[in-house]
């Protein structure tokens, strides 16, 4: 399956320190998962199938309240907006692929390993094998942290009160901060904060998500054609 073994290590060596971001939350959803009703192989498999932090930590209390599938599939589904404009960035990349390894790549996809992948065919090109080197490291840290929240659900309460959670906002500004490097860039991620902190003060749910990325983006293409014009 893996045609370069080279590229595949190296996905997975570039990823790993992310993961530190990663683990704990995966610690967290296998606790809270059973507090919520799960059993020990609903929590496993949940992670395995759905593999989506933030969509797997939104649907609990829904399952919990007795919320109507369509109704968790609808909020998910906006929380997890954000992945088709991650997915936009990287087609142009893997137009080449057969129709399989796009769909077994994109269901790998996650905020980490998107980062790291798309900056790696920014830099120097895109590689299948070392896009499935991210993936798979992000799929079997949140797979491994889930088991582990399972197994240690007795010993720990909340491993976010730990101060943990710190981990997830770090690791995005370690991905973040060595990209700003013009001033398009600096000014496209100012509008995103705004625009993320403001929506998220005045405007209830998961829009400011969406919100912030979609301006973001149309601030950034502006930027960009003025850019290109003045040549």
């Amino acid at each position: 399956m893996v045609a370069n073994v080279g590229e595949f290590r190296a996905g997975i060596r570039d990823t790993l320190p992310l993961m530190l971001g990663v683990f704990p939350f995966g610690l967290a959803y296998g606790i809270f998962a059973q507090s919520m009703g799960l059993t020990p192989g609903e929590t496993i498999l949940m992670s395995l199938t759905v593999f989506a932090g933030a969509a797997q930590f939104i649907s609990l209390p829904m399952f919990a309240a007795g919320a109507g599938l369509m109704m968790i599939s609808l909020t998910t589904l906006l929380i997890n907006l954000r992945h088709l404009l991650m997915g936009a960035s990287l087609a142009p990349y893997m137009e080449k692929l057969p129709l399989a390894w796009k769909a077994f790549l994109c269901f790998g996809m996650a905020d980490e390993t998107y980062a790291v992948a798309i900056s790696r065919a920014q830099a120097i090109g895109y590689s299948r094998d070392y896009h499935f080197g991210c993936n798979a490291t992000g799929y079997i840290t949140w797979g491994v942290s889930t088991v582990l929240g399972v197994v240690l659900g007795s010993y720990i309460s909340d491993p976010l009160s730990w101060g943990l959670d710190f981990a997830m906002p770090a690791t995005f500004l370690a991905l973040l901060i060595p990209r700003l490097t013009d001033r398009t860039s600096l000014l496209v991620c100012l509008v995103a904060a705004l625009v993320s902190v403001a929506a998220a003060l005045l405007i209830p749910g998961k829009w400011y998500i969406i919100l912030a990325c979609l301006i973001s983006v149309g601030v950034g293409a502006w930027l960009e054609r003025g850019e290109v014009d003045a040549r």
